[in-house]
């Protein structure tokens, strides 16, 4: 493996993020967004005694055992990242970390931390290939101790109306792109998530979705300064149901376009197919930027609910972040020939 050598008013300030005294019942919530926000059928059980025993432990004890977890509190707060009241406050860590969507675990927003006790998240490694001078497999602990962390408390905006604030630590993507050298003709960056049915129940079960989970981006949409490579969350490598070890965050996108748990990345020539577009395309776009103006097919997208607080606010186009995103899409939130989105 090759050695690793790495020699902006994003940021949200770490009063902004959601109160961790605050826990949202999911059944309520779905009543209070109509219902239609659930788009995946039952709940699903873990098995007795791995649940018991994620029940015992608790949604704030899942995070893998991490070799650089000494790194975490020492992550960077740029203190030019200020959110203005628009933002809010940073969301209690307990909200989410049991409120979250991640169908590898099953599709019961507030059990999928119950299912993930048998998912093995470290040691790891990112496979990068196709398109890029400097292909291989990287261990993800040189990475970490070779990009210097960074806390970035981002919006999170899911597609069923609900946002969450977070303090995440990780590194800039475009750090990462750097690193692997692009050719010329590379114009998208795709990426991969683990896939273990044995580790995963909603995998196991759920065989008719286009597995594993895969997303992409364009180039300069992976480049942009504010597109995060995410590995810990509140001072601390990231929960497992979080997307631990290593997931993506793009703030000014949909939730469904931050992938979980990515095992590796390809550089392409042309359009990577992603899970959700593939699945449903008349309902997801490729790009799917967070758009108040674009309802989905079954729901207005033009108000949001701040979970844990009962609050609606107005969403924002590209979720508030079109100062530094909105030239790549030529000032235009949905760029022509996306579809409105869901998940």
């Amino acid at each position: 493996m090759a050695n690793i050598h790495i020699p902006p008013g994003w940021r949200l300030r770490e009063r902004d993020v959601t109160p961790e005294s605050i826990y949202l019942d999911r059944r309520q919530f779905v009543a209070r967004m109509g219902g239609g926000a659930v788009l995946a059928a039952a709940s699903m059980a873990c098995g007795t005694g791995r649940a018991a025993e994620a029940r015992e432990r608790g949604p704030l004890d899942n995070i893998p055992d991490t070799p650089t977890a000494d790194l975490y509190p020492e992550a960077m707060k740029d203190p030019r990242f200020t959110p203005g009241e628009r933002h809010g406050e940073v969301s209690p860590e307990e909200i989410v970390a049991t409120y979250n969507n991640f169908y590898e675990f099953g599709t019961d927003k507030d059990g999928v931390w119950r299912n993930v006790a048998p998912f093995e998240a470290r040691p790891w490694e990112i496979e990068v290939s196709g398109l890029v001078d400097n292909p291989g497999v990287y261990d993800l602990v040189e990475l970490e101790r070779a990009f210097p962390l960074e806390e970035r408390i981002y919006r999170h905006r899911c597609v069923e109306r609900w946002s969450v604030v977070v303090p995440w630590i990780g590194f800039p993507l475009a750090r990462l792109v750097e690193r692997v050298q692009p050719r010329g003709n590379a114009r998208y960056v795709a990426f991969v998530t683990f896939d273990r049915p044995e580790q995963a129940i909603g995998r196991k079960s759920m065989t008719w979705w286009p597995w594993p989970y895969h997303e992409a981006l364009r180039m300069d949409e992976a480049m942009n300064e504010i597109a995060f490579v995410v590995t810990g969350m509140y001072g601390h490598p990231l929960q497992k149901q979080n997307g631990a070890p290593v997931r993506i965050h793009l703030p000014w996108k949909y939730g469904y376009k931050s992938p979980k748990s990515i095992v590796r990345i390809d550089f392409t020539a042309e359009q990577p197919p992603t899970f959700w577009n593939t699945s449903t395309p008349a309902e997801y776009g490729f790009y799917s930027n967070v758009d108040p103006g674009v309802p989905h097919p079954r729901w207005s997208q033009a108000q949001e609910e701040i979970v844990g607080t009962g609050t609606r606010i107005p969403t924002l186009p590209f979720n508030g972040y079109g100062e530094w995103v909105a030239d790549l899409y030529g000032g235009q939130v949905t760029p022509v020939g996306d579809v409105p989105h869901a998940r």
